[in-house]
Formats: structure tokens, sequence, C-alpha cells
């Protein structure tokens, strides 16, 4: 009788789309990174760097539908792909593929589309 082969696990890809619930914020973000490791990306000098880039590029302003508010504060503003990379560094490191989008746009808004898109 032929041995059965261990079937490879579909709980590690889930992870990431699966909110983590817990309401300790840096458990959640180590949870997050752990299943993403990607994520870690986000901390690099050259990410903070590029971010400001973008920002400057996009003269602080919103570039969603309808939105357009300038935003000199850039804790209110965030450095959005726009194709979604998961984990696709040449995707997550092009010009091309990032926009500024204010906190709430991005929060709201962009989260609904990307939902959808998943869907």
């Amino acid at each position: 009788m032929p041995r059965l082969k261990a079937l490879p696990s579909r709980i590690s890809p889930a992870l990431s789309r699966i909110a983590i619930q817990t309401s300790d914020e840096r458990q959640r973000t180590q949870l997050r990174r752990t299943s993403a490791p990607w994520r870690a990306w986000y901390d690099t000098e050259r990410w903070r760097k590029k971010r400001i880039a973008i920002f400057t590029r996009d003269l602080f302003t919103c570039r969603m539908r309808g939105c357009g508010r300038i935003e000199g504060n850039t804790s209110q503003l965030v450095c959005d792909h726009i194709v979604p990379h998961r984990g696709d560094e040449r995707l997550f490191w092009d010009d091309a593929n990032l926009q500024t989008l204010c906190k709430p746009c991005h929060d709201r808004l962009k989260q609904i589309e990307e939902r959808r898109a998943v869907r």
C-alpha cells in the first residue's frame, strides 16, 4: 500500500487575508510580520525616503478621485500602492505604482476597493 504524502499547508497563505483580532497593537503587528515578511520593507530607510519623494512628487495632494485634499502633515498621508504588491518586490518599489492618499481616503475608500478586488 502506498504511503500518503503530507498535504501542503493552506493556512499560512490565508493568514494574510484574515484580520487578526487582538487588542494589543504590538502583538497584531508582530503576527502580521510573521505571516507576511515583506511588511518589514516599510521599516527601512529606503522606504521612508521613497515615501517622502512620492508625497513631494504629488505635491502633498490626495490622488483619490473626488478628494484632492492638500495635507502638509505627512502623518495624515499614506504612500499607497496603486496595484497591490502582495510581496512582489518590483511592484513594491516601483514609483509608477505609488500614489499619495490622505489617511481617510486610504483607510476607507481604498480598503473597500481592495476587498472587492479580492472577492
